[in-house]
C-alpha cells in the first residue's frame, strides 16, 4: 500500500515542473504534472490528490478560474507559485479559494514548509468533522458511518456522496454540484449516477419502518440531507 502524499504541479514552465518533481520525491511525495489548465483539473479530478501547486500564468486558462471552478467540487489544498508579487493579485488568488502563495524564484525550504502547513490545515479541519442527525452519525476523520448505533458499510462512492449531503444538511444540493464533487468536472451531465446511488443510500442509512426519510428529492434540482428535527 503506498502512503505516500500526492502532489499535482500544475505550470507549463518544464524546467519548474523538473526542479519541483525532484524536491517532492525527495521529500516522500509521488509527484504528478500538468503542463495546462484544463489537464490539470482532470488530473485532480482522477487522482484526488492531497495537494496542487499551481501556477497562475498558464497558456490555456488563468489560475484563478482554475481555482474558481476547482472550488465548485473539490477542497483539496492548494498553493500558488507565480511571478507576480503585486498584493492584488495575491489576495485575488486567496479570495478565490488559494490557501498559500509563493513568488518566484522561491526557497525549497520555505515551499517545503507552506505545503506542510496547507496539508495540516486541511487534516484537523477532517479531524474535527463529526455530524449526528437522528439515528445516522458520520465520523469524517475515521469515514465511519453508523445507524442506530451499528456501523454501515458504504462504497467510496456512496460515503463521498453522504458526505457532501451532510456537510450542506438542511440545504438542497443540486445534481450538477453532486456530480462534480462525487464524480469530477466531467461527469455534470450524468445524473443517472445520483439517482443509483441516492438509492442504495437510502436502503442503508434510512430504518425500513421510521418516519423519518433521511435523504428527500428535490424534483428537477437536486437532494437534500434532512436534520431529525425538520420535515
Amino acid at each position: 500500500m503506498n502512503d505516500k502524499a500526492t502532489a499535482i504541479v500544475i505550470d507549463d514552465e518544464g524546467q519548474i515542473r523538473k526542479l519541483l518533481r525532484v524536491v517532492l520525491e525527495e521529500h516522500g511525495y509521488d509527484v504528478v504534472e500538468a503542463e495546462t489548465g484544463k489537464s490539470g483539473l482532470a488530473e485532480i479530478a482522477t487522482r484526488r490528490p492531497d495537494v496542487v501547486l499551481l501556477d497562475l500564468g498558464l497558456p490555456d486558462m488563468g489560475g484563478i478560474e482554475i481555482l474558481k471552478r476547482l472550488r465548485e467540487w473539490s477542497q483539496v489544498p492548494v498553493l500558488i507559485l507565480s511571478v507576480r508579487e503585486a498584493a492584488e493579485q495575491k489576495v485575488a488568488a486567496l479570495d478565490a479559494g488559494a490557501d498559500d502563495y509563493v513568488t518566484k524564484p522561491f526557497d525549497t525550504t520555505e515551499l517545503l514548509a507552506r505545503l506542510r502547513a496547507i496539508q495540516r490545515r486541511g487534516q484537523e479541519g477532517e479531524a474535527n468533522a463529526y455530524f449526528q442527525t437522528g439515528n445516522l452519525a458520520i465520523d469524517f476523520s475515521g469515514h465511519i458511518v453508523t445507524v442506530n448505533g451499528h456501523e454501515v458499510k458504504l462504497t467510496a462512492t456512496e460515503y463521498d456522496l453522504l458526505r457532501v449531503l451532510a456537510l450542506n444538511a438542511g440545504k438542497v444540493v443540486t445534481h450538477s454540484h453532486l456530480l462534480r464533487e462525487v464524480w469530477g468536472p466531467n461527469a455534470t451531465e450524468q445524473s443517472q449516477y445520483l439517482r443509483v446511488y441516492v438509492n442504495h443510500l437510502r436502503k442503508k442509512i434510512e430504518l425500513p419502518r421510521s418516519k423519518q426519510k433521511l435523504l428527500k428529492t428535490e424534483s428537477g434540482i437536486g437532494y437534500r440531507l434532512v436534520p431529525a428535527d425538520a420535515k
